[in-house]
């Protein structure tokens, strides 16, 4: 099942799948991060706002915009 991070909840678990646009500077970046196809994260909590989200993975925390989340491709 396709999911992106706006549709998660804290504590929900998802797999990166990809990146809607892998060539922009902003997909890179997060590969360069350790963000990389087969990726299991875990969403530890939003902002009272929505905006951040703060998502974990490999012991990282890592908090993204609602822009920059939406460049993830997840599987649930």
């Amino acid at each position: 099942m396709s999911a992106t991070l706006a549709t998660l909840r804290p504590g929900e678990r998802a797999t990166v799948l990809g990146y809607s646009d892998p060539t922009s500077g902003y997909a890179r970046h997060l590969l360069s991060l350790g963000l990389i196809p087969g990726t299991e994260i875990y969403v530890t909590r939003y902002a009272p706002l929505g905006d951040p989200v703060e998502i974990e993975f490999r012991g990282t925390r890592l908090a993204l915009r609602p822009s920059e989340a939406a460049a993830l491709k997840l599987q649930q």
